[in-house]
């Protein structure tokens, strides 16, 4: 009652004022903020992928800044979502993993607050914030539209036989097969006629293209290219889990079936970032509005794709449900057009948690107390002295449990946090060692023992997502 009591006045003081010293709403940056879902650090070629083109997201580098050294909230998607949503890293948030669990009305959110500053707040794609989740959950979450799947199964399935839009489904004509029919909305189809990623585009340009009375925030969560992982085992076609379309020029190839579906699937998702940039400045709003684009973890293997097949993760070590480089590291470029140095690079240490802030910063919105995230205004814009972290932190309670804590160029992980084992301790020098292929905790036992009370420190227990046997 207390936290629902402190998010309400929160809300309250800033509908009244729009906060201390804040811009006037003509004078607020729209704001766009692109997710691929399980595209790794080596997918896009401004990262150093070699072995598939992007020049969509590489055009958006050339003209932004691409950060090197941003990590994803979480090493799955739903915690690193809520990352991302409410400006708490993992051992702060409500929602750690993909078991069930889910946002509270207490909640403070991104949306919430920008909702309730007089922006115009949208999402479409995948939500996937939990589970089980009300239909209404993006809605009841500061989003004034939503449009997409509610549910991370829900969004296995690119040719679904129904999307949500605020709340209620909408049929498409897809049908399912009749085994893998269930009210989530999982399973594979049978009858392939509308496929989501192109709905949820068209949805991104046709609202970009109205006009609009108040400063926007548009989230746009792709499901790509994540796996069909039940049309992994039971497609039919030969892009298995990797379903599209069409292969495109793909088809020829001398690739496995998941392979050319997933080139094909990168293919439209850099196309679908052109076509958002193309609108935007077509539109005229591009002086106005900062776009973002990221991913929410690395790179699958899933669906029968492999990702060591393009090199999803370049020289970093680890995938998807690692606390590995490869499993957290992820891009992030940012655009704003005359007011962020076109072609720049940063190796500022940031991470989801920071997004909250940056962008109620560039609204000039207050940020609440109690956040993890700090606003990297400062560096995107090449003004004034960039706050930096004292460290990042990350959980996952799966697997035997995992957490990792990165200071500086020093990064610990700790396996087995689940069981009764001993801890097992990780160091690495990031710095040095880009793909932690040597530990050396035996050779720093202070920096080991420095690192590791800042890592119990970090974690706050979670009767949902306990980490230790004792919170079970």
């Amino acid at each position: 009652m207390q936290s629902n009591f402190k998010r309400l006045i929160v809300l309250f003081f800033i509908s009244i004022t729009g906060g201390i010293g804040s811009l006037r709403a003509d004078e607020r940056p729209n704001v766009i903020y692109i997710l691929a879902d399980d595209a790794g650090y080596g997918d896009f070629g401004c990262y150093g992928g070699q072995q598939l083109r992007t020049p969509q997201v590489d055009r958006m580098a050339r003209e932004g800044m691409r950060l090197t050294r941003h990590y994803a909230g979480c090493t799955v998607c739903a915690p690193s979502r809520c990352v991302l949503m409410t400006g708490l890293h993992t051992g702060h948030c409500q929602v750690r993993g993909n078991s069930p669990g889910q946002l509270r009305p207490e909640d403070v959110t991104l949306p919430g607050l920008l909702q309730a500053s007089g922006y115009q707040t949208i999402c479409v794609g995948k939500w996937g914030l939990g589970a089980p989740l009300p239909l209404t959950d993006p809605n009841d979450h500061g989003f004034d539209e939503f449009y997409g799947y509610v549910s991370m199964w829900h969004a296995h399935n690119f040719f679904p036989e129904f999307l949500i839009r605020n709340g209620r489904k909408e049929p498409l004509r897809n049908i399912s097969q009749a085994q893998w029919r269930d009210e989530d909305g999982r399973g594979v189809a049978e009858t392939r006629l509308d496929y989501a990623p192109e709905l949820l585009t068209q949805e991104v340009l046709n609202f970009l293209r109205q006009p609009h009375q108040k400063p926007f925030f548009l989230y746009y969560a792709l499901n790509v290219p994540h796996a069909n992982n039940e049309g992994g085992r039971h497609n039919p076609g030969p892009e298995k889990g990797m379903e599209v379309p069409d292969l495109s020029e793909f088809a020829d190839r001398d690739w496995p079936g998941p392979e050319k579906g997933f080139a094909a699937i990168m293919k439209n998702l850099d196309r679908d970032v052109g076509r958002i940039l193309e609108t935007v400045d077509e539109c005229g709003l591009s002086k106005n509005t900062i776009i973002m684009f990221s991913s929410d973890n690395g790179p699958h293997q899933e669906g029968g794709h492999v990702m060591e097949f393009f090199n999803s993760n370049g020289d970093l070590r680890g995938m998807k449900r690692d606390l590995y480089e490869g499993g957290i590291r992820v891009p992030l470029i940012v655009r704003w057009k005359d007011r962020i140095p076109a072609g720049t690079q940063s190796d500022h240490i940031s991470g989801f948690q920071d997004v909250l802030p940056t962008v109620l910063d560039f609204a000039g919105l207050p940020v609440p107390d109690g956040i993890d995230g700090i606003s990297m205004k400062a560096e995107l814009l090449r003004d004034g002295v960039q706050q930096q972290h004292d460290y990042l932190y990350w959980e996952f309670s799966e697997q035997k449990g995992k957490r990792a804590l990165l200071k500086g160029n020093w990064k610990l992980i700790q396996r087995d946090v689940a069981t009764n084992q001993p801890a097992a301790f990780e160091l690495y020098d990031v710095d040095r060692d880009l793909s932690e292929t040597n530990s050396v905790a035996e050779q720093f036992p202070q920096i080991v023992h420095e690192l590791s009370e800042l890592l119990e420190a970090a974690h706050r227990p979670s009767r949902s997502y306990p980490l230790f046997p004792s919170e079970q």
